[in-house]
């Protein structure tokens, strides 16, 4: 495991290299992997970033090892891997590992699976990643206001073997409510927002800051991993000129397809691999753009392309990743349930808290404004970021297939994590899903009815919750048992 900087490489650096440093880089002998569990400390902590770019006034932000985003962690699929992670921040935290298939006591949710790290002490996460792929770390405590304020990193697990592409390039995007003094806005916890879509920013960067342009070569041929690291804002991603090809979901290898209708769609803590083949013409600029909200398009960044002549004449063969080793689904003998979305403005029903009945309606059918409660799964409202006690609303057989029928009752998006596993999208309304996509978190639209499968055979209490973080502490959230 290394860290590395998160920022892109300068267009000077870039500009200097020829083509042959791009597959060196790619294609590099790997070191021999570590016998014995490679060690690494991280802390969370107060700092201040730039988040607006150049000329703008710095930001108090919370940070891991003073970086926004944090310290990228790559580990090796296979490899055990010891986290320590420092507070020294004035609350409790935690960290999740997202996406991670690993022990439940190294899930980091406060209360649930580990006792939150209290101010000045530590917690060190071990395990041994079982897949490569692109994944992303962040708080389970007060993890709204927590990873809104900046506390979010990467993680890259390496395949086996070398990937052939010249280059590997993450962009982790986020989103900030920022005021006019350039400080990260008051108002965590917004009710009305928290029934509706949730706290979307103002601002949004790309590796911790607003950027202008991403300097790249023609002719090459780039892994680009997406991750979103944001509260709620959805974003769905144009490439004006070019084809990307989406080759992984949530860390999981697909089969190579374009995405639908050009765009991108990344929802909350989803990470989307493509290949991204360069052919636009050198010395040309070329927008990617988020045109998710009506009306709201804006440019995220521009592909710069140095003037130089394309590195190769033809593009290469289309980029397959080996799968991982997931465990084989038995849908002829599997357990069906059916696990409901409800409430938030213009919802309804009743929801039944962990303290006893929440119910009510106003302004159109917005449930519980001043009851604790705006979202409920099969009437059952659990707030927070998990703690101590909470019941789970399924308990499975260690071992069998499971497939969930999830019905989106409200007016609003939500993208559905479960932890501790990864869940094979099955159908959508009806229609098959296509191109084998597992993914551990799972974006509903309004209205929508997905159909996922999976195999239960990681023993724990495990969080399935909308990663809408508003959504998730008023109520989205439910555990499902492995025993």
């Amino acid at each position: 495991m290394t860290t590395q900087s998160n920022y892109p490489l300068s267009r000077r650096t870039l500009l200097q290299a020829g083509g042959g440093l791009f597959l060196t880089m790619a294609w590099r002998q790997r070191p021999a992997w570590a016998a014995t569990p490679v060690e690494r400390r991280i802390v969370a902590s107060p700092a201040r970033a730039r988040l607006a770019g150049t000329g703008h006034p710095e930001t108090d932000v919370w940070t891991y090892d003073g970086m926004v985003p944090g310290p990228l962690v790559r580990l090796r699929q296979g490899e055990p891997v010891r986290l320590t992670i420092e507070n020294r921040l004035d609350q409790e935290t935690t960290v999740h590992w997202h996406g991670i298939r690993l022990p439940n006591p190294m899930d980091g949710v406060p209360g649930l699976t580990q006792p939150p790290i209290k101010p000045g002490e530590s917690f060190a996460y071990e395990f041994t990643p079982p897949d490569a792929g692109t994944f992303w770390y962040h708080p389970h405590a007060n993890s709204l206001e927590q990873l809104g304020r900046g506390l979010a990193g990467a993680v890259i697990i390496e395949e086996r073997e070398p990937i052939a592409v010249d280059r590997d390039l993450l962009w982790l995007l986020a989103d900030w409510r920022l005021n006019a003094q350039g400080e990260i806005a008051a108002g965590f916890g917004n009710r009305m927002e928290a029934a509706m879509s949730g706290r979307v920013g103002n601002t949004v960067t790309l590796n911790g800051s607003v950027s202008k342009e991403e300097p790249v070569r023609a002719g090459e041929r780039v892994r680009l991993r997406l991750v979103n690291g944001s509260l709620a804002r959805i974003m769905a991603l144009r490439f004006e000129g070019h084809r990307p090809v989406i080759v992984a979901v949530d860390g999981q290898p697909c089969e190579p397809h374009e995405p639908e209708g050009s765009r991108i769609l990344l929802g909350p803590a989803m990470r989307i691999d493509v290949a991204l083949d360069l052919q636009g013409e050198p010395g040309r600029r070329y927008r990617v753009v988020d045109d998710f909200y009506d009306g709201l398009a804006y440019r995220v960044t521009e592909l710069a392309y140095d003037e130089k002549p394309p590195i190769r004449s033809h593009p290469l063969d289309t980029l397959s990743l080996p799968r991982n080793p997931l465990p084989e689904l038995d849908l002829a003998d599997a357990e069906r349930h059916e696990l409901t979305l409800q409430g938030g403005m213009m919802g309804g029903g009743g929801m039944t808290g962990m303290g006893g009945m929440m119910g009510g309606s106003m302004m159109g059918g917005m449930m519980g404004m001043g009851g604790g409660a705006a979202w409920a799964i099969n009437g059952m409202s659990m707030t927070g970021d998990g703690h101590a006690g909470m019941e789970p609303v399924l308990t499975f057989q260690r071992g069998r297939s499971i497939v969930l029928n999830l019905r989106n009752e409200t007016a609003w998006w939500h993208p559905m994590h479960l932890h501790g596993h990864s869940m094979l999208v099955l159908g959508r309304n009806g229609a098959p899903v296509p191109y084998r996509q597992w993914q551990d978190t799972v974006l509903m639209a309004p209205k929508d009815t997905v159909k996922v499968a999976f195999v239960a055979d990681n023993p724990g209490d495990w969080m399935l919750h909308c990663h809408v973080m508003d959504h998730q502490v008023a109520g989205l959230m439910t555990v499902l048992r492995v025993a």
